[in-house]
């Protein structure tokens, strides 16, 4: 069955720097995009950045564009998230998801992607 699996949240001070980490399984991870989104207490669920399947292209919300980037090692079957210059707004329940469909490109839209992890809390506070 499918699993994904989020580490390395934790607290970090503003202007600070986080690694996320999903470990994927129970499919042909190579095949799927994928994508990070965030939940603040009390707000929806936003999309953060996404990768296309196999080696493909990666977008980003505007918020974080220049400061996040996404990646994958489809041979280890992992995605990341690299977070610089943390802001306060930053905080949230981070969660790895998987796309839907095979072969189709990553979308911002929650209702594209059919497994979500249990998250990694993302604090960023002084």
């Amino acid at each position: 069955q499918v699993q994904l699996v989020e580490s390395g949240g934790g607290l970090a001070q503003p202007g600070g720097s986080l690694r996320l980490s999903c470990a994927a399984s129970g499919f042909t991870f190579s095949d799927y995009a994928m994508g990070w989104f965030r939940q603040a207490p009390g707000k929806e669920r936003e999309f953060v950045a996404g990768t296309n399947y196999g080696d493909g292209g990666t977008y980003y919300a505007d918020s974080v564009k220049g400061r996040f980037t996404i990646s994958r090692d489809n041979a280890k079957n992992r995605l990341y998230l690299q977070m610089h210059s943390l802001k306060p707004e930053d905080t949230a329940m981070y969660y790895c998801t998987k796309l839907r469909l095979a072969y189709w490109g990553t979308s911002s839209r929650p209702d594209d992607y059919n497994y979500w992890g249990q998250g990694t809390q993302v604090t960023v506070s002084s």
